[in-house]
């Protein structure tokens, strides 16, 4: 019997020979876990369909945008109305205002707000509004935290509070990342520390309040409260990154879930990516007017987009942001989202296999390990190799899970009961070879 060719790899030989590593974002060339990447053909609501036709249920959403699902009616209407308009034009429209104004209603730690189309080039703007805002040059980050690919945020911890962080990527010189100081994640001690060395030269300190990019780790309460304490204190900018958590953890997103354990609680800064752009490229910054009115064309600070604001991308993001706004759609989400967890959760138990998971919405994460891990040396403990066992055998049952250990995952509206159920059962059986 003839065995038919698997386009996928053929695919993936193809491209090697014109993209490097054959794919356009690293972690899609399944480097950390083998195997061959799947080429998507198709998808539709919590579905894809790779080159060979094999459908999965699909828990990484584009890495978070596609919390409707893929293909939600409203949204395609949208997009096809904005196309036959025009598809970008270099000049400004009302709807950018109208998604600008949406924003602004459900997140009003922010006055204003400059769409630009990549959640790096949003966060690469945001540091430097900082900088130009308080006068200042240093910045701290948190390991494990990832920011975008800009020079001064790829950046490792140094070998002690008093030093700065060691580039990550060759290209980056040690110079752009002089400023930069990387900090361990709820460690309220080493970030007391650091203020008290460089509070008076930080303009900002940026952090993901819920990180997905170790898994899912959540930022204590208390540490948060101590990073709005110190930045106030030392006038510093809190700059909370949502390019992930933005609109997918919550309506109002992780600085709401906050609030709720700390009344009064706002951000100086956001940043924001993902669902506000529905799939689209698509990301903002936005702040109180007194931060963005230092922003060209009324300030010094300079930052500008060819297609900032694009019209096609505008219309998705807006009509992305309609549906989630609709009432009962989070409480829906969260239960489908913890569903799942809980799921996960009893099947690993009952196969006596190490296993816990957190989630925020939309947002979920687990780890191979007895206790959720709090910073990414915690993480670092986790058995890579049983993940990869994991991941194959969800895999091979059509179940498509993030191609690496330390990436979040997301559910969709579009996700069903039977989709929660099934990817639990075939876990289950996973496990069990675990």
């Amino acid at each position: 019997m003839t065995q038919t060719p698997d386009r996928n790899l053929a695919l993936f030989e193809r491209a090697k020979h014109v993209i490097p590593g054959g794919v356009n974002s690293p972690v899609r060339a399944f480097k950390a876990v083998g195997g061959t990447p799947r080429f998507v053909q198709r998808a539709q609501g919590a579905y894809f369909w790779d080159a060979n036709g094999q459908r999965y249920i699909d828990y990484i959403g584009s890495w978070g945008p596609m919390i409707l699902g893929h293909g939600h009616p409203a949204v395609v209407k949208a997009v096809q109305d904005a196309v036959l308009e025009g598809f970008s034009f270099g000049a400004p429209t009302e709807r950018e205002v109208e998604l600008v104004e949406e924003i602004l209603r459900l997140v009003p730690s922010m006055d204003m707000v400059r769409l630009v189309s990549s959640g790096t080039e949003a966060a690469m703007s945001a540091i430097r509004l900082a900088r130009g805002a308080t006068g200042r040059s240093k910045l701290i980050k948190f390991e494990g935290c990832y920011h975008g690919h800009a020079d001064a945020l790829l950046v490792k911890a140094g070998s002690g509070l008093a030093t700065f962080g060691n580039a990550t990527s060759a290209g980056v010189p040690p110079e752009v990342v002089q400023h930069t100081i990387v900090l361990e994640y709820n460690n309220i001690e080493q970030l007391e520390q650091a203020f008290v060395l460089h509070g008076k030269e930080l303009a900002c300190l940026m952090i993901e309040p819920i990180a997905g990019n170790m898994n899912f780790v959540r930022a204590s309460v208390p540490f948060v409260k101590r990073c709005r304490e110190l930045c106030t204190q030392y006038g510093a900018l809190l700059v909370f990154d949502e390019v992930m958590n933005g609109f997918r953890v919550a309506l109002g997103s992780a600085q709401s879930v906050y609030a709720r354990a700390l009344p009064g609680f706002e951000p100086d800064m956001t940043v924001m990516g993902k669902v506000i752009g529905g799939g689209m490229p698509l990301a903002a910054f936005g702040a109180k007017r007194a931060v963005m009115e230092h922003l060209a064309p009324l300030g010094a600070v300079y930052q500008a987009g060819t297609l900032s604001g694009n019209p096609v991308a505008t219309a998705c993001g807006l009509a992305t942001l309609h549906e989630i706004s609709k009432p009962g759609f989070f409480e829906a989400l969260s239960r489908k989202t913890g569903a799942l967890v809980d799921g996960l959760k009893g099947a690993a138990a009952a196969e006596g296999v190490p296993f816990c998971a957190d989630s925020e919405g939309g947002m979920f994460g687990f780890f191979l390990l007895s206790e959720l891990p709090q910073n990414y040396p915690q993480v670092m403990k986790t058995d890579g190799k049983r993940f990869n066992q994991l991941f194959h055998g969800l895999l091979d049952r059509g179940v498509y899970i993030a191609p690496a250990l330390y990436e979040a995952g997301f559910v969709s509206a579009a996700h069903s009961d039977e989709d929660i159920a099934a990817t639990v059962a075939v876990a289950r059986e996973v496990f069990k070879s675990l």
